[in-house]
């Protein structure tokens, strides 16, 4: 049976501790789980492959109401010493990945893309950039940083060089629910760094 309320409650809240945004996606409960599962998968495998240590990424589904599914997840990861544009190319990588899941599998509308906007994700790589010293914009081309499209744009093309990753990270975990750092490298064939930073 379902649980009717979040076993993690935190998971539920964004890095500054407000409640992340919550969009309908009309998926089944099974897509959608898978669908979220491949957002984590994708933070996990794009992090670990700039050299981040993975501890864990997970995926969290409860029925609020009935006839009604959540699904969350989370990622934890060690960055200390990463360049800031690959924290942000990580941070992009779940919802360009969850987008590329209902192209792959025939699940794709304008509405469910929508749906897979983080923007917790967002404000998060924005922040770390910031405090960098760098200039991450939602909407524009900064002088001398870079636009939140650009840095999908990355997300991207790191997503398409290791989907075959991603995709065996998100099936396991949507298997399993959650998945080490470690279990992930022995998934995948990647090295997860021992308490990470830049490679």
């Amino acid at each position: 049976m379902m649980p009717t309320a979040p076993a993690k409650p935190d998971m539920l809240l964004d890095h500054r501790g407000a409640a992340k945004a919550i969009c309908e996606s009309a998926l089944t409960h099974e897509q959608g789980r898978l669908s979220i599962a491949f957002h984590e998968a994708a933070h996990a495998v794009v992090a670990m492959s700039y050299g981040m240590h993975v501890t864990t990424s997970e995926v969290m589904a409860w029925s609020p109401e009935p006839g009604l599914l959540a699904v969350t997840g989370r990622t934890g990861f060690d960055c200390h010493a990463t360049p800031a544009w690959h924290f942000a190319t990580q941070c992009a990588a779940g919802e360009v990945a969850q987008v590329q899941y209902l192209m792959v599998y025939g699940l794709w509308t304008p509405e469910r893309a929508l749906a897979c906007a983080a923007e917790h994700d967002r404000e998060q790589a924005i922040d770390v950039v910031t405090e960098c010293g760098g200039q991450l914009a939602r909407h524009h081309v900064p002088l001398g940083g870079k636009s939140w499209g650009q840095v999908r744009g990355m997300a991207r093309r790191r997503i398409n060089f290791l989907w075959r990753e991603i995709r065996t990270t998100a099936h396991a975990m949507n298997d399993r629910t959650v998945l080490t750092g470690d279990e992930i490298a022995a998934l995948t064939g990647l090295t997860n760094p021992r308490f990470g930073g830049a490679a």
